[in-house]
């Protein structure tokens, strides 16, 4: 199969965005799923390989999955560009130049332009494969359009709270010009502090520390030690009383947090500050897994009661990774969460590479089934992955 995709020209056809009406081709339930866990990083690659080469290959073809919303098509949108940011990190771990081809394409392709809207965190995300492909052939050209767009953010910042409204309020949800919802934490503050450290110029990483600490002051519970996906969950509560926090929103939190801290200098005093949140955070991920390794679509939930999901749990379990590797874990505590969260996400995989029992595009936990699949859960896995091939485990015995 995988020799297949590459012949199909990957690179050369990311440009094209038109959905293909053909349904995808049901799989068998996970249940079937039988083999061992692959551990060592060479087999891990290898099967974040597949998976990245079933994505690419039916995006290639025109092919949208089903439950998507409006933007899943946009070329520079988060739902794609979250996969992009996976792809940066199969691409600097494997030996395939197909995903180094596939970041280029997909900057040509945007004229390295970021989405329309001009605050949004989510049309900021796509900015970070720009980042890695001007360290990669494509040079200054592939943040031009990145910088001008903040330096005038610089010029005019937003002056609006972080309250935020029902999305059916004819006035609209003003405080999306912050990042005023958990998902933005993934999607915008890596991008301002690596453009900081690309440039040399301090003013991105200061805009970013200070949007960073106002919404983690704002969001996050420090009870729970979880971040609502924003202010409209305050006071909200599951069928139990419980409080809810979304798998999800939480992962692009802490995958968030995984890929910021690096960027900013051992000693930091907001470098410390993010890795106390990203350690608490850690410890009540680590008492919440369910036996079978997923966590809950509400992360609070009865977990006897809940479905697998797999976009939380590969945000998660790339977090625990990295965060052993790192040292800000304690391996003997962390590794095992880590396999647990593995295993499961390997369980996700079809037979064919593709990636299922992503919850589709939300703000909230929702239903999910073993043949949904979405181009962000994708990127995700490929997180977890590169993460889990930088622990080289061996097999679990």
């Amino acid at each position: 199969m995988k020799s297949v995709f590459r012949a199909v020209g990957i690179a050369a056809l990311l440009a094209t965005g038109a959905p293909l009406a053909a349904a995808a081709a049901q799989a068998p339930p996970a249940s079937s799923q039988v083999g061992p866990v692959p551990y060592a990083r060479a087999d891990v690659l290898r099967l974040a390989e597949k998976v990245a080469d079933y994505q690419l290959a039916t995006m290639a073809a025109g092919y949208i999955p089903p439950n998507t919303s409006r933007d899943t098509a946009d070329l520079k949108g988060w739902v794609q560009g979250a996969l992009f940011v996976g792809l940066r990190d199969l691409a600097d771990r494997s030996d395939n130049p197909a995903y180094r081809q596939a970041i280029l394409a997909r900057g040509l392709a945007n004229q390295w332009e970021l989405g329309k809207r001009f605050y949004h965190a989510d049309d900021h995300v796509i900015g970070q494969a720009y980042l890695w492909a001007s360290r990669h052939g494509a040079g200054d050209a592939a943040i031009g359009p990145l910088r001008q767009r903040f330096d005038a953010i610089l010029a005019y910042p937003p002056k609006v709270g972080l309250e935020h409204a029902e999305y059916t309020d004819p006035r609209g949800v003003d405080c999306d010009q912050r990042w005023c919802w958990s998902d933005a934490l993934f999607m915008a503050p890596a991008t301002w502090f690596e453009l900081s450290t690309v440039t040399g110029d301090p003013r991105y990483a200061a805009y970013a520390r200070k949007e960073f600490a106002a919404v983690t002051d704002f969001l996050y519970d420090k009870d729970e030690h979880l971040y609502y996906r924003d202010s409209r969950f305050f006071t909200r509560r599951g069928p139990n009383g419980e409080k809810v926090f979304w798998s999800r929103g939480d992962g692009w939190v802490f995958a968030g947090l995984a890929r910021i801290i690096p960027l900013l200098p051992p000693g930091d005093p907001d470098r410390a500050r993010m890795e106390t949140v990203f350690k608490e955070m850690a410890g009540k991920l680590k008492a919440i897994q369910k036996p079978d390794g997923y966590w809950s679509p509400s992360l609070l939930s009865d977990p006897a009661k809940s479905p697998p999901e797999s976009s939380g749990t590969a945000f998660f379990t790339y977090g625990m990774a990295w965060g052993v590797k790192a040292g800000l874990l304690d391996r003997a505590g962390y590794e095992p969460v880590a396999r647990k969260g593995w295993a499961a996400l390997t369980r996700a995989v079809h037979p064919d590479g593709k990636f299922g029992y992503v919850q589709p595009v939300s703000d909230r936990p929702e239903s999910v089934s073993y043949d949904d699949t979405q181009f962000y859960g994708v990127g995700a896995f490929l997180l977890a992955a590169t993460a889990m091939a930088d622990l080289d485990l061996k097999p679990a015995r």
